[in-house]
């Protein structure tokens, strides 16, 4: 069963995605030039790289929290939502998300509708989410916090087991990489947490690595060759 939430988690002034379509069902953002999820197959790169990076499902236990940057058309939330539901682990995923740029959840539909393997936990989280605020859906309590998570982060009193680092290419979009907002992903993570993210670019290593992590290259996805995965040291 889904329930409609309507908290507000905007916590400062929000900018609607600007996208464009590739094909039928790819968005771009025309922002940051770059598409939303990989040409290859958006719901296998995330559940390459976000699950299996963050060693889920075998990681989730009860109360398990995840942590994102960049909320984006909310793939990376229904690909958690399956692989919660399909583990069997009691009660609700928590997952939490930082998009500066909110996308209409009408393009959030057509984007999705892409993927017709996940159109269960599509529709449930469709059905439930109005925009950005806290979201009930069967097995996840979902919170977009719309803003700047250089400045709504740091304001953030929770932490997260996980991470899934998914921002615009460092090159497209360095305000998500940059160290001090990497730091902040650091200290709101809890002990022994991990992150995950497709960038395997030097700055971003260098800047989680100073931030408190473990940071190893792992294989990536599709054309990719590395990704990062790190655990907080």
């Amino acid at each position: 069963m889904t329930t409609r939430g309507s908290e507000v988690g905007a916590l400062n002034k929000t900018h609607p995605a600007e996208i464009v379509w590739r094909g039928d069902d790819v968005p771009v953002s025309t922002r940051f030039e770059d598409p939303y999820y990989s040409l290859q197959g958006g719901a296998a790169e995330a559940a390459h790289v976000f699950i299996a990076g963050n060693g889920l499902p075998d990681r989730f236990a009860r109360g398990f929290r995840i942590a994102e940057l960049g909320f984006g058309t909310g793939l990376n939330a229904v690909v958690a939502l399956r692989s919660w539901r399909r583990s069997g682990t009691p009660g609700n995923l928590r997952f939490e998300s930082f998009e500066a740029f909110p996308m209409d959840p009408g393009d959030m539909a057509r984007a999705l509708a892409a993927f017709p393997d996940l159109s269960g936990e599509s529709a449930d989280l469709i059905d439930a989410y109005r925009g950005p605020g806290r979201s009930e859906i069967d097995g996840m309590t979902l919170r977009v916090v719309a803003g700047d998570a250089r400045e709504t982060l740091p304001r953030w009193d929770g932490t997260a087991d996980a991470w899934f680092l998914d921002g615009f290419a460092p090159s497209r979009n360095p305000e998500l990489w940059e160290p001090a907002l990497l730091s902040e992903v650091a200290r709101h993570t809890s002990p022994g947490g991990t992150f995950a993210t497709y960038s395997a670019a030097g700055a971003p290593r260098r800047a989680l690595t100073d931030a408190g992590f473990d940071v190893e290259r792992a294989p990536g996805f599709g054309r990719k060759r590395h990704m990062m995965t790190g655990r907080l040291r």
